[in-house]
């Protein structure tokens, strides 16, 4: 059966990258194309190397979500998102400390830089800009077109990072319920999709630690499509939700996982690259019981001992998911870690408090953010764990 999946998803891609070129010479006779733009991706490094992942698109003007926007902008926006543009062979420019350093998009625009500096990035500050431009481009296109890259550089003093799921853990996603997940994603924005109840307060206290520097890094990984990132970002943004790197997916037809793939391939390999980056650095990982998280993060747990000092688990209140995750919490033991299964906030919180995490007294904060936001809306119930 995967070898006929991957037979289909080669063929498919061919299919695909044959129409693109289509559309594509149709456009240079007519000269139909849009406006150029870079998107850059949060993302992260340290003093000596960067990682600078971002994609070239003809810009479709995306409306900025607003409180009061109708569920056809909502479906328009989400439709300008899908049906994407992109701009294979642009060849971008970073600017790092006085150094450029070129690279050239692939067929869907993507392009990723890993850069290795002559000179130290100072470590000052948690975020550093790095100067982005389009410096040739196979469609005809505005010269300076730029952007800047957010690169977050964890500081020596960190206490410990952490690591996010984002659907069904921060934002109620229904990711089990397939009409329920769609509905959420297709008819709502970033203002309209509200966060689990006291997830802010929670998440802002974990990065406030204990040495009251608020530095301890955050890191989002989901299987969300590439295609919502300035969604995503904007939801996080809007809900004072930590700032971080947002690693996500391309949903390509050219896409073929080697690592046998999806949703748990995917997010373990980018936990295990973050922990590879900050060999010095432990971690807390959060997530939730819906679909794989408790398996990805024992594998995490087995393949770095020693470096992860707690993890949540949000109960999404179905008893199959429950009890695999209570399985693997109860074999989490052996290695001297606590995989904690939380109805809300408050209970992860509490045992945050008790092993050291944060402060005592943001709880109460927490309890009050939990409340307030359980009557924003009716559908944020009281099990949910951020």
């Amino acid at each position: 059966m995967a070898q006929w999946k991957n037979y289909f998803v080669k063929y498919a891609s061919l299919i695909d990258d044959h129409f693109d070129e289509l559309v594509t010479n149709f456009k240079k006779r007519l000269g139909g194309f849009k406006p150029l733009q870079i998107v850059a991706y949060r993302s992260y490094g340290t003093a000596s190397s960067l990682y600078i992942k971002g994609r070239v698109l003809q810009d479709k003007k995306i409306a900025a979500a607003g409180d009061k926007d109708t569920v056809l902008s909502n479906l328009l926006n989400m439709y300008k998102r899908f049906e994407t543009d992109e701009v294979p062979g642009a060849v971008v420019q970073a600017i790092v400390a006085e150094e450029t350093f070129d690279v050239t998009t692939d067929k869907e625009g993507y392009f990723v830089l890993k850069i290795a500096t002559k000179q130290p990035i100072e470590e000052a500050t948690l975020w550093h800009s790095i100067p982005l431009q389009i410096m040739d481009a196979p469609i005809p296109y505005e010269k300076e077109i730029t952007a800047q890259a957010e690169i977050m550089i964890p500081p020596p003093d960190a206490e410990y990072g952490i690591i996010s799921d984002i659907d069904d853990t921060i934002i109620r996603t229904g990711a089990t319920d397939l009409l329920a997940m769609s509905r959420t994603t297709f008819l709502h924005n970033a203002r309209t999709r509200l966060p689990f109840a006291g997830v802010s307060e929670f998440y802002r206290s974990l990065q406030l630690g204990r040495n009251g520097k608020r530095n301890n890094p955050f890191f989002y990984v989901s299987s969300s499509p590439w295609n919502l990132y300035d969604l995503l970002k904007d939801f996080l943004d809007l809900n004072d939700i930590p700032e971080g790197p947002l690693l996500l997916r391309d949903f390509g037809l050219n896409q073929i996982p080697e690592d046998g793939g999806g949703h748990m391939g995917h997010k373990l390999k980018e936990i295990e690259q973050i922990l590879q980056a900050y060999p010095h650095l432990n971690f807390v990982l959060v997530g939730d019981s819906g679909q794989k998280d408790p398996a990805i993060y024992r594998e995490v747990v087995t393949k770095f001992p020693g470096r992860i000092l707690a993890i949540y688990i949000r109960d999404v209140q179905l008893a199959d998911r429950e009890k695999i995750a209570v399985e693997i919490s109860q074999s989490m033991l052996e290695h001297n870690v606590e995989m904690i299964i939380v109805d809300n906030t408050v209970e992860a919180a509490t045992h945050a408090a008790n092993t050291g995490l944060i402060f005592k007294a943001a709880i109460p904060a927490i309890e009050k953010e939990k409340e307030a936001d359980k009557g924003q809306s009716p559908g944020k119930e009281d099990a949910t764990l951020t």
